[in-house]
């Protein structure tokens, strides 16, 4: 087998891992939201479960797709175009992730918590 084929199906491999958490994050979360409400729970409180459930799994979604990314670029003849794509996706991907990761969290990750200061 062609080692460019390999790497160009493992990455497309990865890609869809990535497609598929995502829409089981938004299933899972939703559901869980939904037997919340007609449990009257804390509504607030699921909000913010919900949020941060989505944020969870769309942030996983994301690496996986950025890894796919990254290994689907070694099968292409590079290119200055092709670099810079996958340069201005990594850069938006990345740029999601950090934001996401603070939604989730309440901090940036390098910011220590007040856990790990003491």
């Amino acid at each position: 087998m062609d080692i460019f084929l390999f790497a160009d199906t493992i990455g497309k491999i990865l890609d869809l891992f990535g497609v598929l958490v995502i829409m089981g994050g938004v299933i899972i979360s939703t559901a869980h939201f939904l037997s919340g409400i007609f449990d009257n729970a804390n509504r607030e409180t699921l909000y913010k479960s919900y949020r941060k459930n989505l944020g969870r799994s769309i942030l996983l979604g994301l690496e996986l797709l950025v890894a796919g990314d990254i290994i689907r670029s070694v099968t292409g003849v590079p290119s200055f175009t092709s670099v810079g794509v996958l340069a201005i996706i990594v850069v938006i991907r990345s740029f999601l992730g950090l934001t996401f990761e603070m939604e989730i969290e309440g901090k940036w990750p390098w910011q220590q918590s007040k856990k790990d200061s003491s």
